[in-house]
């Protein structure tokens, strides 16, 4: 028996086949002339024109041909029959296997659309109309890249909407479905009768009596819209936004009035099907389609009544709203954020428990949507607030969604600004959490310390260094907590104790934790031991292989010693298969959403996957990568065996982030695998490079590519020259030359948007953040690039010459200014890697680097600053004209106004670096002496520590000349000298234990060497600069 169609159906001779499809087709008609159009004679005429749809299918060739011609007769002639189970056996048929018209579609497409149009009209049963919708919803969707035959059919339009408004009657939503994936997948075919469909849409979701089934369906078709067509819906369906919002609003409050909802112990799953929850989340994907120009005055409009209203249910919505839509309007909100955060507030003082869980809500959400500028601004009255409600003892759900609020609010807080009020905050999670400790061991009531865990946690993380004055009091508790939750039902509970115990020691460092690293490590060796009889889906698991790796961090390379106890359970986590399945496309909608995740595969066929597992899979593989990373030799014993199990994950497309720890695992792997030796780093990347050449090509997030891209660099600059063969480099090429083509073509559709008729300026928002993505894109080929450069050097031309002309274009000066920007950063490479014999391209590059200096934007001044010092560094004498013909423009860069903001400083100071390169490598063409003085004013410098040594290497070379330019006249400006040098060390600039550092250092020794004139130094230098200096001076003492 054979479960191939094909091997099959080859093994029947011609007349077997014919008879077949002969028999098909007469049992269709028996059943059509035996049965009506309900009931089980309807139920088995269609599974046997779901036989016939499959064998039809099966029957297009590769190159789309049908070779069964027969069915096609069928199907018009069915079609086309006044008898109505005729009618709706050809349209089962069709909506089953749209593409049965393979290459004669073209040939048939009037007979096509006057066959659906008869159907959608047919005036004697409804099931064939409703049948015929389907079907053109079918066939519409196969043929959607065809716009042109998408459009043929606009006619059929008024008819589909007929029959969604009849449907309405006969209770079959799957009229209503259609036009779902009508919106999804050819928003342009309802484009003519948009205001109808919108307005019918909102005609069904506003009748309160249909089940809310019908009313969810209305509003997924109009969200749809929204975030398919968002430019035509702002343009020819503004008049029904308000009352579409308004409508939403109406539904988040249909809210059942539980006196028990903020006395559970337990985090409650919300009801994804009530109204309220499905129009609250209908409302954050409205915000974020539309945009908040458009949104956030239409709802600040409707929410300010409601936020005055008596029933608890319209304020708790209100506030909702805030918190869904946040995402979307951030930009809008922003700038009336006090505004809104004042009108929050007072609601954390609500007379409703629920009102009170809302603000919490609220002020955590745009503490992450609108961080860090939330905490910033609003520090002083957020963090007081939510410690109160952090002490509602009599309503523990709300009491805990305080602390949850807190972790958003400190997760993205600025150090500087938490540290005020970790007395406040650290002293009230500490009385909450011994309070319900003991409530714990009394009556067993845990959400609330499950909470003040995580907050800690939270907290600890982001005071690193500043917590320690706290670890003390609270390490006892988590540690009673981590050894004695052993139950079931405080799994949970011990989990978050020991991630927050690993997050206290990674926080306050080795020497702190080591007083209880003992205690922690036996804890967790038991635990680990007893890892094998744990459930996959045990949250324990996930917060143990993350404990570990944390605490890798922390003891270097002491870890190695547990390594060997804790790969087992981390290998079996990250070696978790998923529960897959086939499914046709009416049982992938049976499925729950919950636990199943669909991928859709094509025409009736998708996949499966139970999603139990998927995150904890993930973590274990990023703690792999964590491993290799940090222990290096210590984890040269296992590197063999991660290797075979993360080179194939580069090609697990049930999660990204398991795709992502794939890639980033390879060039640790190989450094890894150098340590074994030569050979063996070659037989690892032979290994690994297929599968990874392979994930480049088929890889389909954006950011998971730019993973696998920059892997491919780290690789590439780690295997260095000769590794990489032929028929590899050509591949690479290949993809890099792809990607570089439709960055060109995606430009150029971004411009056709802009052309047209619904082109506005929240399109433009869209079109940005689309380019935003595509740059990051280049800036990964500009990293490939990078590393083939470091590894080949000039060697690598003539193979950079089957690009170069994308680089060209690039340049071009009606290109944007990332485009030209990344462009510079690949000549910067040609010239510092390949040094003179980059001449052989400067009629590409030179001019239009001089000039780029002046560009308004700071980011290709930037590009092109350091491509003149490079080429003052290793270009050699051939460019010293160049080098001298670029000096203006950057004295000019360095000296503009503005020049030294944070948005220009990065540019300015690669400008100084430039000039120093310059002055010091290849100055035969300029006045030394003239520039020099100017030089010295521009000093310090301090954003970029990667020139920052270049500069300061060149001071200590004057001062040891004692070249009158920088110290003047009688050593009058040694003050500035060592000003200069005390502010680089507080701006961490330099560090005092690298070369050009001990150089500085010593420098202030001889200086210090005279008493008076020391004193004269630092006597002007503020508290911050004689710190950092004592502090420099103390880390490393070098003999004068």
């Amino acid at each position: 028996m054979s479960t191939s169609f094909e091997e099959w159906w080859k093994q029947l001779d011609n007349h077997s086949q014919t008879a077949l499809k002969q028999d098909l087709l007469a049992a269709v008609q028996q059943a059509c002339e035996t049965g009506g159009m309900k009931g089980e004679e309807a139920s088995l005429r269609k599974k046997i024109c779901d036989v016939v749809a499959e064998l039809a299918r099966s029957l297009i060739d590769e190159n789309g041909n049908n070779q069964w011609p027969e069915i096609l007769k069928f199907l018009f002639e069915w079609g086309s029959s006044p008898n109505a189970a005729r009618k709706e056996c050809a349209l089962s048929i069709l909506a089953a296997v749209p593409g049965i018209f393979g290459g004669q579609m073209g040939h048939y497409l009037d007979v096509i659309r006057e066959l659906l149009q008869q159907c959608l009209i047919f005036h004697d049963c409804r099931e064939v109309r409703y049948a015929a919708v389907k079907a053109l919803t079918a066939f519409l969707l196969h043929v959607e890249s065809e716009q042109h035959v998408v459009m043929h059919f606009k006619g059929c339009l008024p008819a589909i909407l007929q029959n969604v408004l009849d449907s309405v009657q006969s209770d079959d939503d799957d009229v209503l479905k259609c036009l779902i994936e009508l919106a999804e997948n050819v928003p342009k075919f309802l484009r003519p009768q948009l205001e109808q469909i919108v307005e019918l849409s909102l005609k069904i979701n506003i009748d309160s009596t249909l089940d809310d089934s019908w009313r969810q369906l209305a509003l997924e078709v109009l969200v749809t819209m929204c975030e398919i067509s968002p430019a035509s819906m702002r343009k020819h369906a503004n008049k029904f936004l308000h009352p579409l919002i308004g409508q939403m609003l109406t539904m988040m409050v249909e809210l059942d009035d539980d006196p028990e909802w903020s006395l559970a112990d337990s985090i409650q799953e919300e009801d994804n099907d009530s109204n309220a929850i499905v129009a609250e989340t209908s409302l954050d994907r409205l915000a974020c389609a539309l945009g908040g120009k458009t949104v956030l005055p239409l709802l600040l409009s409707q929410l300010a009544p409601m936020l005055h209203q008596d029933d608890w249910r319209l304020r708790y919505a209100a506030l909702m709203t805030l918190s869904a839509t946040g995402e979307g309007c951030r930009k809008q909100m922003e700038m009336m954020l006090d505004q809104i955060v004042d009108a929050i507030l007072p609601f954390l003082r609500d007379s409703h428990p629920r009102v009170r869980y809302a603000a919490c809500n609220a002020i955590g959400q745009m503490s992450t949507d609108m961080a860090p500028l939330m905490q910033k601004k609003f520090h002083a009255k957020i963090v007081p607030g939510l410690l109160m409600v952090l002490d509602d003892e009599m309503n523990p759900r709300t009491q805990a969604h305080a602390g949850a609020a807190l972790v958003n609010f400190s997760e993205d807080c600025p150090k500087s600004v938490l540290s005020l009020y970790l007395d406040e905050l650290l002293s009230k999670l500490h009385e909450v959490l011994v309070r319900k400790l003991n409530e714990l061991v009394t009556k067993g009531r845990k959400l609330v310390l499950e909470q003040c865990i995580t907050t800690l946690a939270s907290v600890a993380d982001t005071a690193q260094d500043k917590f320690i004055a706290y670890y003390d009091r609270f390490m006892p508790n988590l540690k009673y907590i981590f050894e004695n939750a052993n139950s079931a039902e405080l799994k949970l509970l011990r989990g978050k104790a020991i991630e927050c115990i690993s997050l206290m020691g990674l926080a306050v460092g080795k020497d702190k934790f080591m007083q209880d690293c003992t205690d922690v490590m036996q804890l967790l060796l038991k635990t680990q031991s007893e890892m094998n009889d744990l459930e996959t889906d045990d949250p324990q698991v996930s917060y143990m292989i993350s404990a570990w790796a944390r605490i890798c961090k922390i003891l270097g390379k002491q870890f190695e010693q547990y390594l060997p106890a804790v790969m087992g359970p981390v290998m079996k986590a990250a070696s978790l298969k998923p529960e897959v399945t086939v499914l046709d496309d009416d049982e992938a909608k049976e499925l729950d959403e919950e636990e199943w995740q669909v991928v859709q595969l094509g025409d009736q066929q998708n996949f499966g996957i139970k999603t139990a597992g998927l995150e904890e899979k993930a973590t274990a593989c990023s703690m792999l990568v964590c491993y290799a990373r940090e222990l290096k030799e210590g984890f040269v014993p296992f590197v063999e065996d991660v290797a075979k199990l993360m080179v194939p994950f580069l090609k697990f497309y049930f999660h990204d982030g398991v795709r992502s720890a794939a890639a980033e695992s390879l060039p640790f792997l190989l450094e890894c695998a150098g340590i074994r030796g030569a050979q063996y780093v070659t037989e690892m990347w032979q290994f690994m490079v297929g599968d990874l050449l392979t994930a480049l090509k088929t890889e389909p997030e954006p950011d998971v590519l730019g993973e696998l891209m920059h892997s491919l660099a780290r690789c590439v600059e780690h295997l260095g020259k000769g590794r990489i063969n032929e028929d590899q480099m050509r591949q690479i090429i290949e993809f890099l030359d792809e990607k570089l083509r439709n960055h060109f073509d995606k430009d150029k559709e971004r411009q056709e948007q802009r052309q047209d008729e619904d082109y506005d300026e929240e399109l433009e928002e869209i079109l940005l953040d689309e380019t935003e993505s595509d740059v990051y894109l280049l800036s990964k080929v500009s990293d490939i690039i990078h590393a083939f450069f470091i590894a080949y050097r000039q060697e690598f031309f003539p193979v950079f010459d089957q690009l170069i002309h994308h680089f060209i274009q690039l340049l071009a000066n009606q290109r944007s200014y990332s485009d030209r920007q990344w462009s510079l950063c690949i000549w910067d490479d040609v010239i510092e890697f390949g040094g003179s014999s980059s001449l052989r391209y400067q009629q590409h590059f030179l001019r239009p680097m001089i000039v780029s200096l002046s560009d308004p934007h700071p980011e290709v001044r930037q590009a092109a600053a350091y491509g003149i010092g490079v080429m003052g560094m290793f270009g050699g004498a051939e460019y010293a004209q160049a080098c001298s013909e670029a000096l203006p423009s950057l004295v000019q860069m360095i000296c503009a106004v503005g020049s030294r903001e944070p948005e220009a400083l990065s540019a300015t100071e690669n400008a100084i670096a430039a000039v120093t390169k310059v002055l010091k490598h290849n100055s035969s063409m300029i006045n030394v002496d003239e520039i020099l003085p100017h030089w010295f004013t521009w000093l310090p410098v301090w954003e970029d520590m990667e020139e920052a040594p270049h500069v300061y290497g060149l001071l200590c070379d004057l001062v040891e000349q004692n070249h009158p330019a920088v110290l003047g006249a009688n050593n009058s400006q040694l003050p500035r000298v060592v000003a200069v040098i005390a502010e680089a060390f507080a701006r961490e600039a330099v560090g005092p234990d690298t070369p050009v550092g001990r150089r500085m250092i010593s420098l202030v020794q001889q200086i210090q060497g005279n008493g008076d004139l020391f004193q004269l130094c630092v006597s002007p230098l503020s508290d911050e600069q004689k710190s950092a200096l004592q502090s420099a001076m103390s880390v490393l003492t070098i003999p004068s």
